[in-house]
């Protein structure tokens, strides 16, 4: 599968933005999903909420059923992912 079409698929409509999750987002950048979010963390008012959000368990149950998605296993059940606008995406690389 050629890389386009890759990305392409880790591409979510979420409250009506295109997303990408943060473990995606992190694979696609070679880093940890933990070292990812601690990033954004201390970065947190470059992130407002058209750039990333948090999603809410309904969202993730949903997402799981309809689509073959599996989260990466080190993650703590408590922890929700966060889903990156295409503008929070860009601001991942400046």
């Amino acid at each position: 599968m050629e890389k386009l079409q890759v990305i392409q698929n880790k591409i979510y409509e979420i409250r009506g933005y295109k997303v990408m999750l943060d473990f995606d987002l992190a694979e696609m950048y070679q880093v940890e999903t933990r070292t990812l979010n601690q990033a954004v963390k201390r970065n947190i008012t470059r992130f407002p909420p058209d750039f990333m959000f948090q999603l809410a368990n309904e969202e993730l149950e949903y997402m799981s059923s309809h689509f073959v998605m599996t989260l990466p296993a080190k993650r703590p059940k408590s922890s929700l992912p966060f889903a990156f606008t295409e503008h929070g995406v860009v601001m991942q690389t400046e």
